[in-house]
């Protein structure tokens, strides 16, 4: 059984819910799956043992939440070339947040990707749930 660390930043609560969501979809694929809030990543070390690290930020102006951008500089660090890997948020207005998370996991990271970063207004709308379970069940795939 593999491990995956889902990590959220979030302003209302609503990316945690959609990592929470990832995370079930992680699970009933029969893996391990801890879900984390950015400001509990402290250094490099706190992500590395995992066979697989997804990260979510919510767009906040145009931008990812400043504890995502802080934690994507430590991540650097963790030696996490090759892992499984996936990104998502929550967006109002743009969604850019989970794009720039995606790019830099795979072009900076170099992980293993799945097909794209996942974005969801909400995880109770169009199908959010189903979405969000279904992205877990992708980076499954990756493991």
């Amino acid at each position: 059984m593999a491990k995956v660390l889902v990590v959220c930043a979030t302003r209302t609560g609503e990316t945690l819910k959609i990592g929470e969501l990832i995370a079930e979809g992680i699970r009933l694929s029969g893996h391990e799956a801890n879900v984390m809030k950015v400001n509990a990543i402290k250094k490099e070390t706190d992500l590395q043992g995992y066979d697989g690290l997804v990260f979510g930020s919510a767009t906040y102006h145009g931008g990812m939440i400043q504890g995502m951008k802080t934690m994507l500089f430590l991540a650097e660090k963790a030696g996490l070339e090759g892992k499984a890997g996936g990104a998502f948020g929550a967006f109002g207005w743009s969604g850019e947040a989970p794009d720039r998370i995606f790019d830099t996991m795979k072009n900076i990271f170099k992980m293993n990707m799945v097909g794209g970063p996942l974005r969801l207004k909400a995880s109770y709308l169009g199908g959010g749930v189903q979405m969000a379970q279904d992205y877990g069940r992708e980076i499954a795939e990756k493991l």
